[in-house]
């Protein structure tokens, strides 16, 4: 160490080396950032979920659309056919009718629920009632349920010993009582309404969370113009709740376009063909008939229509806003 004038030794310093090049612009980069900016490191933490989402959505959603390309039985040799199933798809009969019953099936599963929905909200928002939060909760029980415990409960009401010919017979109404999945013409409508009677509490729930977020003034300004519930409706809770509307049309679309469990569990497509839906027709080409092949396609063609009406109905909707 050498002295100062002063007599006091100074240490020696040290010539640091600068960082390299690329780690000195990495820092100069980051240094810019804003703070709780998303960082690279931030990827490893949606890592898991990506991986389960690939491993159990992707990867089996590719390999349909490869079976899709063979004729295979599932066990024996497959033969390469291209797009021949989907030609086959195109020009099918009996596959015209389970599209339409699932298009049918929408307006139970879709509109109905939201209509009631908009109607449950709007009275429960305009009206104070006791106990709101029990019948939120009761409303939406349904959503909660299995599949499997709505089927049986419907499959013992739709029964012909069961309640609805029960209470008919009753109110004097026993005329009317009837095998109703065993009908042609009402097994697809008493179907619809179990998707219906599932559906329209998360559609409430969304609607109700939309709804109080609505300013109060808003309805008050409008009373005092003069505006009844009709008017308020129309022009400040329907325009409010548009985003709200549109997540229950997707949300339901789906519900409605994949049904499979309630069909397989209460009519098994029948009678005849008079209930089959795409979901179905899936099952039963690729476990029931041995056509793999085509069965596939078919699962692609319906998650194509999935993916066409969930967009258009959101476009719809939310693109009408402001």
């Amino acid at each position: 160490m050498a002295a100062t004038e002063s007599g006091v030794r100074e240490r020696p310093t040290r010539s640091v080396a600068p960082p390299p090049a690329g780690l000195a612009r990495w820092r100069r980069r980051y240094a810019r950032r804003s703070p709780g900016e998303p960082r690279a490191i931030g990827y490893l933490y949606i890592l898991p979920a990506v991986a389960v989402f690939v491993a159990l959505v992707v990867v089996p959603f590719c390999q349909s659309v490869w079976y899709s390309l063979f004729d295979w039985d599932g066990l024996s040799v497959a033969t390469w056919v291209g797009l021949g199933n989907y030609r086959s798809m195109a020009t099918d009969p009996t596959l015209r009718a389970p599209f339409l019953h699932a298009l049918t099936l929408l307006i139970f599963y879709a509109l109905l629920p939201i209509l009631i929905g908009l109607l449950l909200a709007a009275t429960l928002t305009r009206v104070r009632v006791r106990g709101l939060t029990f019948f939120r909760v009761m409303l939406f029980l349904p959503q909660v349920l299995a599949m499997v415990v709505v089927a049986l409960a419907f499959d013992f009401i739709y029964a012909p010993d069961g309640l609805l010919n029960t209470v008919l017979g009753w109110v004097g109404l026993g005329g009317l009582s009837r095998a109703w999945l065993g009908d042609f013409h009402l097994a697809l409508p008493a179907v619809g309404l179990a998707g219906t009677w599932v559906g329209f509490g998360l559609c409430m729930v969304l609607f109700l969370a939309g709804a109080q977020s609505i300013p109060r003034e808003l309805f008050e300004a409008a009373r005092l113009d003069g505006a009844g519930a009709w008017q308020e409706f129309r022009a400040i809770t329907l325009p409010a709740l548009r985003p709200q509307i549109a997540v229950a049309a997707t949300l339901t679309i789906v519900a409605g376009l994949r049904n499979f469990d309630l069909i397989y569990l209460t009519t098994s497509g029948g009678p005849g063909n008079s209930t089959a839906v795409p979901a179905y027709e899936v099952y039963h080409r690729a476990f029931e008939t041995s056509q793999v092949g085509y069965g596939a396609a078919v699962g692609i063609a319906l998650t194509v229509l999935v993916f066409v009406l969930t967009l258009v109905a959101s476009r719809l909707i939310e693109g009408r806003r402001g």
